[in-house]
């Protein structure tokens, strides 16, 4: 809210849905802004690490990985900051668990444009090849863009271990039952999206803040869209 980042109001999504509010990652491009973004990002990942329940035999935690991948172009700040907090704050840590722990958790992202001088290729930074990713991603609506980046890694001979968003809107997907989160979870593994926000954040915050119109829009929109498990 402090940098324009999330607005509210009324806003047409690429869904066609209606939405009281909207996230807009690229807002969040100041030092302290980034500083507190990566520790979230970062505490995240290693609680996703942990296993969630011991009577959930069906959802595994994110294992041992070797590279952050950004999605271009929102997604690059987040796994430079982030792989940047993992290596200072939880190099040491035992539940930080990297397959290359002398170097660390590297970086990469995607070029928009394949890039045909120099040293070429669609990827900048750590390669994927033979190697664990995690994807980190600002919001999921139709998971148009975490797929692209998941069949990216997939092309350059990555594994996508885990995707962790900024944001989870906790909706429904077209036909009305599944979530863009559960659908996912069937390609990388059950369990293995996490989300530093969700929804009922954003209105346990409204709440808090007594923002009435603002929550009583969010509560007719999540009645509407809002996942029902």
């Amino acid at each position: 809210m402090s940098c324009g980042a999330l607005k509210f109001g009324s806003f047409t999504l690429k869904s066609g849905r209606i939405s009281p509010y909207f996230f807009n990652a690229g807002l969040l491009s100041t030092g302290p802004i980034l500083a507190v973004l990566s520790e979230a990002f970062a505490a995240t990942i290693v609680a996703a690490q942990q296993p969630s329940s011991l009577n959930d035999k069906t959802s595994t935690p994110i294992p041992p990985f070797d590279v952050l991948f950004g999605p271009a172009y929102k997604g690059i700040p987040f796994a430079a900051t982030t792989s940047l907090v993992l290596h200072t704050h939880y190099r040491d840590s035992p539940n930080i668990i990297s397959t290359t722990p002398e170097t660390g958790i590297g970086f990469a992202y995607n070029r928009k444009e394949l890039k045909s001088h120099g040293e070429g290729g669609s990827l900048v930074g750590c390669s994927v090849s033979n190697k664990k990713v995690v994807i980190l991603d600002d919001v999921m609506t139709a998971g148009t863009a975490v797929r692209e980046a998941i069949d990216i890694v997939s092309r350059e001979g990555g594994d996508v271990v885990g995707v962790i968003q900024l944001l989870d809107r906790e909706e429904v997907g077209k036909d009305g039952a599944s979530s863009t989160v559960h659908e996912v979870e069937e390609i990388i593994g059950k369990g293995r999206v996490k989300s530093i926000l969700r929804m009922r954040d954003l209105i346990a915050w409204l709440e808090s803040k007594g923002m009435k119109k603002e929550l009583q829009d969010m509560e007719e929109y999540r009645s509407k869209y809002g996942l029902k498990d």
